[in-house]
Parts: C-alpha cells; sequence; structure tokens
C-alpha cells in the first residue's frame, strides 16, 4: 500500500510537486558539487580494490590457485546479492535516505581497512581467510550501498543531468585512480612498502575513500512525497514477479544487465593471463591498472554526453560491443604492448557497462517503485558476478583460460542482443 499525501487534492499536490522540483533545481549546483567531490576520491579508492589487477594477484600471490581467485572475488559479489533488497526495504518508506547512505558509506570502508591490516597482521592461510571475509562483508555493504546512493542520486538530480555528472565524477576520479594505481604498483608492491605493499595499496584506498564520504554531508535531499508502508523482506520478495510484469521493459534490461554481469567471469583473470606472455612485476602489474583505469576514465566523459543526449540504452549497446571486443584481443595478444591496448578497450567497456547499469534502472517505474527496482535488478546482477568467478576459476582451472574468456564472449554477446528489444525509456515518458 502507498502512503503519501492522500488527502491532498490534484491541485494541490502538483503544486507540491512543482515546489519541490524548483527546489531541487535550486539545490543543484551544491548537489552536484558534493557528488563530484565524494565521487573524485571515492571512485579513486574503490577503484584501486575494485580494479582486475590489485586483489586478483593478491589472492593468487597468497594462495596459487585460480579457483581461490575466483572463490574471494565470489564472496564479495555474493555479499552484494544478498543485501541489495534488504537495502530497498530499509529506505523505501523513509522520506529521507541520507542517513542510511552516510553509515552503509562507512561500514563499505571499514572492510577496506580490514583487508588492509589483515595483509600486515596475518600470513599464509589466515591472510587468505581474511581476505575473503572481509570481501564478502565489504560485498554486503557495498550492494546496501549501490541502491541507496542510486535512489538519492534519483531524487537529488535530474535525469538530463546525470550522465554528465557520472561522466565528469568517474572522469575525475578514475583519472586520481589512474595516477594511484601506477604508482602503487611501482612504488608500494614493488617495493613492498611497510612490509607488505598490496596491504599498503588497500590502506591508501581506505583513506582516499574516508576523505570522500565526507562530501556526501553538504548533500540537500527532498522529501519525498510518496513511501511505502513498512514492510519485511520477505513480503517484497513475493511481490518481485507482479513489479516484473507491470513492467515489461525494465525486466527485459533485468536480464540484459544480469548477461552482461555474467560476462564479469574473464575479469579477474585478466592480469593473470597474461603471465604466460610476459613478467607480472609490480610495476608491470601498475601499467596495466593505468591503462584500464586511464581508459575507463577518459571514456566516461564521452558516455555521459552520449547518455545525456541519446540515453543509457545506447551506452549499454555500444560499451559492451566494445567489452566484448577487446576481450577477444586479449585473447590474441602476445606482448605487452598489445595487452595494454586491450586493458585500455577492457576499461572502457566496462566503465561504459557500469554508467548505463547504474543509471539506466533509475528511469524506469514510478518514484515509490524505484529501490525495489534498482533492488532487483542489482540483485541479478551481483548474483551473476558471484556466480562468474568462481565458475570461471573451476573453468580456467580445468580447461584454461581461455574457455574462460570464450564464456566472457558469448554472455555479453547474448546480453546485446536483450537489451536491443527495450524501449528508450525518455521516448515514451518524461523523467526529472
Amino acid at each position: 500500500m502507498i502512503v503519501g499525501q492522500t488527502r491532498m487534492n490534484s491541485a494541490v499536490r502538483l503544486s507540491v510537486e512543482e515546489a519541490q522540483r524548483a527546489q531541487t533545481l535550486r539545490d543543484l549546483p551544491r548537489n552536484y558539487a558534493a557528488n563530484l567531490a565524494h565521487g573524485m576520491l571515492g571512485v579513486t579508492g574503490f577503484r584501486l580494490l575494485n580494479a582486475p589487477t590489485f586483489v586478483p594477484a593478491y589472492i593468487y600471490l597468497l594462495s596459487g590457485s585460480k579457483i581461490a581467485v575466483g572463490l574471494a572475488l565470489s564472496a564479495q559479489f555474493a555479499g552484494m546479492a544478498m543485501s541489495s533488497i534488504c537495502a530497498a526495504t530499509l529506505i523505501e518508506h523513509r522520506r529521507r535516505v541520507m542517513p542510511v547512505v552516510y553509515t552503509v558509506g562507512w561500514l563499505m570502508r571499514l572492510q577496506v581497512l580490514g583487508l588492509a591490516l589483515s595483509g600486515y597482521l596475518l600470513g599464509g592461510p589466515w591472510a587468505l581467510a581474511a581476505a575473503c571475509v572481509f570481501l564478502g562483508l565489504f560485498g554486503i555493504f557495498d550492494g546496501m550501498a549501490s541502491v541507496t546512493f542510486s535512489f538519492l542520486m534519483s531524487k537529488v538530480i535530474p535525469a538530463s543531468s546525470r550522465g554528465r555528472l557520472t561522466g565528469v565524477r568517474n572522469f575525475l576520479g578514475g583519472l586520481t585512480a589512474s595516477g594511484v594505481a601506477y604508482l602503487g604498483g611501482k612504488y608500494l608492491v614493488e617495493a613492498n612498502a611497510l612490509g607488505n605493499g598490496y596491504a599498503s595499496t588497500f590502506l591508501l584506498a581506505f583513506i582516499l575513500t574516508s576523505i570522500g564520504i565526507t562530501a556526501l554531508r553538504f548533500v540537500r535531499e527532498p522529501d519525498s512525497l510518496t513511501v511505502r508502508s513498512r514492510s519485511s523482506v520477505w513480503r517484497r520478495l513475493r511481490e518481485v514477479p507482479a513489479l516484473l510484469r507491470t513492467h515489461p521493459h525494465y525486466t527485459r534490461f533485468f536480464l540484459a544487465r544480469a548477461l552482461a554481469a555474467l560476462g564479469t567471469t574473464a575479469l579477474p583473470f585478466y592480469a593473470i593471463h597474461t603471465q604466460s606472455f610476459i613478467s607480472l612485476s609490480g610495476a608491470t602489474l601498475g601499467t596495466l591498472s593505468l591503462a584500464f583505469l586511464l581508459a575507463q576514465t577518459v571514456s566516461n566523459l564521452a558516455w555521459g554526453a552520449i547518455a545525456d543526449r541519446q540515453g543509457y540504452r545506447l551506452v549499454f549497446i555500444l560499451s559492451i560491443a566494445l567489452w566484448t571486443a577487446a576481450t577477444i584481443m586479449l585473447l590474441l595478444s602476445g606482448s605487452l604492448h598489445l595487452f595494454l591496448l586491450a586493458f585500455c578497450g577492457l576499461g572502457a567497456g566496462f566503465g561504459g557497462y557500469q554508467v548505463a547499469a547504474q543509471n539506466f534502472v533509475l528511469e524506469f517505474g514510478s518514484h515509490h517503485d524505484r529501490p525495489m527496482l534498482i533492488a532487483v535488478s542489482d540483485t541479478a546482477s551481483h548474483l551473476m558476478m558471484a556466480i562468474g568467478p568462481l565458475a570461471g576459476g573451476i573453468l580456467a582451472q580445468g580447461a584454461g583460460l581461455h574457455s574462460v574468456f570464450l564464456l566472457a564472449i558469448v554472455v555479453k554477446t547474448a546480453s546485446v542482443l536483450a537489451v536491443l528489444r527495450v524501449e528508450e525509456p525518455r521516448g515514451s515518458q518524461p523523467h526529472f
């Protein structure tokens, strides 16, 4: 049942909506700046953690097993899948969600600190077990943050401005992350800084993201005019099939995003694949990270501009196509220069997919349904990203890395075919 201003006549309600829209536009410069500041440092730190280089290489160093690499990454994404719908039930009855966003953001960052400290204090199997635990907990809070922050974004940033904001935010954050990744590989990992170069890199990620979250204090969030009554997670789960039937184009997007997410099966093994052809030193790791993150960074400006002018559907199609082509190139490469070019394509394609996946969902459904639409989409995506690395590790161990990359190519191609059946939402209804 929807709880809103039920006694308000339509004229008064329209007036309230117009007043809120005017207030949102007045606060837009402040909210835009706060999101940029938060994004620049937050993106920097979390990209160091999520790049397909440092964490996979660290887990592989501790274990020597491709299955262990897949298991550790699966723990992270399994946590994200488990928490997304819980996050929706935490916020869909609230007029304001900023307190939840801030709390969950700090809990995420504490797991990064735990990952760093476990690297310094533990060794061997204990360090590996701790890394899996902290990555799993990081995933739980990351899944909650994805839903809560996306919903906050839909409230404070108009749809016509989200592409540019996401592009510029990711550009600034990615530019910083690219430099930090290169320096981290060369001067932290290569030099084994503070006794553990990987732990030092994770500690740096914690510091940067902790500074960034303070910028969210400056966000001005309007009250939601309509909210849902408070409900249990189980009850909301039972309502998901009806929600999907009500929004057929969202359901097709949901399927396309899930297939694309399964394409991340190969993500943890990009850097490990290069070891068969080149020496994967700290400096090389930093250089590959730089290529991936810098391409992801620069391309975000283009993806954001395309999104604001043509919509996220086109961004989704183009980015998945580029990501697929770069995966094919990685398979065919054998030298550092070709690997660098492939990593550039992988970074640009994956970056565009992230921009589209996170923002396209905000344009489906009504305001009070949006937290659950975000959560359902995130859950499916994260579940595929949990299954993918583990399945990829098992497949790599038994049939080789080539089979992992071929599987990724197939599912990403299927994702493009699925999204071709999704109508562009901006062509059928107005979005603010």
